[in-house]
């Protein structure tokens, strides 16, 4: 199964927080699915960690290549197709890094892991 790891999702999972649910953590240990990242997700963890609204282990540049291969994510490009489906989506949420993981997981027809009940109104299929 492909998976799109919500951005506290991915950040729980690397920091082996306990709120991260035993539900997505074995989804994301199960070797048979592929694991995606948006860059979306990425920018949002920059932006945070720039502000220091957000403390990470190590710094960025060097954190993230290091979790997004030990745990054998992917980067999940962004397409036009997805930004397009953005201008769509009615306005459930206004967190635009949300609304572009969203519209990445309808078009790509891929389940997003996280906790954001927000994810919900746009139909969504949301694991946790």
């Amino acid at each position: 199964m492909k998976l799109l790891l919500d951005t506290h999702t991915f950040l729980w999972f690397i920091a082996g927080n306990p709120n991260l649910s035993s539900n997505a953590r074995s989804l994301i240990e199960d070797v048979t699915n592929d694991k995606f990242v948006s860059p979306a997700s990425l920018w949002e963890i920059a932006i945070k960690f720039s502000l220091g609204r957000l403390p990470l282990s190590a710094p960025f540049d060097v954190l993230i290549p290091e979790q997004m291969s030990i745990n054998g994510f992917e980067l999940l490009p962004m397409e036009i197709e997805h930004i397009a489906a953005v201008a769509t989506l009615p306005h459930h949420h206004r967190d635009p890094f949300d609304r572009l993981l969203a519209a990445q997981s309808l078009v790509e027809q891929m389940p997003v892991v996280g906790i954001d009940t927000a994810f919900d109104a746009y139909g969504v299929n949301r694991l946790w």
